[in-house]
C-alpha cells in the first residue's frame, strides 16, 4: 500500500459503552466517561442504566430515577448518549446482546467497553464473555481494594491486576474511593442533608435523590 493510500484509509468509529446500575451515578462514573472520551479518542460514548439486572442480589431504584439520573450526571458531556435499551429489554439484559446491537449500528466500528478493576476480575464470571471479548476492547479504571460504605474517600490500596490474563488498556485517571454503596449508606446520615453528599455525586444529581427521598432504606 503506497502512502498516499494509507493516509486516504478512513478512520475507524469508536464508541464507548459504559454500562451500570447507576444507582446512583457517582464522581467517580462522570470521571471515568470524561476520561475515556479523551483518551480513547471517542466518536460517541453509550451510557447504558442497567435493566433487569441478573448478578444483583438487591432491587435495584426505578428505572425511571436511575434513567433520570444518569442524564443529570452524563447529559452534558459532549459525544455521549444515555442509551435506554438495556431497561427496554424484556428479561435479563447481557452485554453480549448490547455489542451485538451496536456492532450492527456501527458497521466496522471499534467498540471500547469501560470497566472499573473489579469488574474486570469477575469478568469471567459473566454471561457469555469469551462474546463480550470478541466484540469489544477492554478500556480499564483502577478502583480501591475497599469502596465500601465505611470507605475513606482519600486514595487507599488499587486492586492487583497484575496477574490478570485478559488483554485491557488501562484509563488513566485519578482513583476515586467512590461506590454507589456508599453513596446509598450516606444518604440517611444527617450530614448529607448539609451538603456532604456533593462530595460523591455531582450537584444535580443530590438535589434529585433529596427531591425523590430516594435510598432511605440503604442496601
Amino acid at each position: 500500500m503506497t502512502q498516499t493510500a494509507a493516509a486516504a484509509k478512513p478512520r475507524l468509529l469508536r464508541v464507548g459503552v459504559f454500562g451500570g446500575a447507576f444507582d446512583p451515578p457517582h464522581w467517580a462514573h462522570r470521571t471515568l466517561a470524561e476520561v475515556a472520551l479523551k483518551q480513547l479518542e471517542l466518536d460517541v460514548l453509550h451510557v447504558l442504566p442497567t435493566g433487569h439486572a441478573w448478578h444483583k442480589a438487591r432491587v435495584l431504584s426505578a428505572a425511571e430515577h436511575r434513567l433520570a439520573m444518569c442524564q443529570l450526571a452524563f447529559g452534558d458531556l459532549p459525544k455521549t448518549r444515555i442509551d435506554t435499551r438495556e431497561m427496554r429489554r424484556q428479561g435479563p439484559s447481557y452485554t453480549a446482546d448490547t455489542l451485538h446491537e451496536l456492532a450492527s449500528e456501527y458497521p466496522g466500528a471499534q467498540l471500547f467497553l469501560l470497566l472499573g478493576a473489579d469488574q474486570l476480575q469477575a469478568f469471567k464470571s459473566w454471561m457469555r464473555w469469551p462474546e463480550v471479548l470478541q466484540q469489544a476492547s477492554l478500556a480499564v479504571a483502577d478502583r480501591a481494594t475497599n469502596v465500601g460504605a465505611d470507605a475513606a474517600l482519600a486514595s487507599g490500596q488499587v486492586i492487583d491486576l497484575s496477574n490478570t490474563d485478559l488483554p485491557f488498556e488501562r484509563l488513566l485517571m485519578p482513583l476515586q474511593n467512590i461506590s454507589a454503596t456508599a453513596v446509598r449508606a450516606r444518604v440517611g446520615q444527617a450530614l448529607s442533608r448539609s451538603g456532604a453528599l456533593e462530595v460523591l455525586v455531582p450537584q444535580a444529581v443530590a438535589s434529585y435523590i433529596s427531591l425523590h427521598n430516594l435510598y432511605q432504606n440503604p442496601t
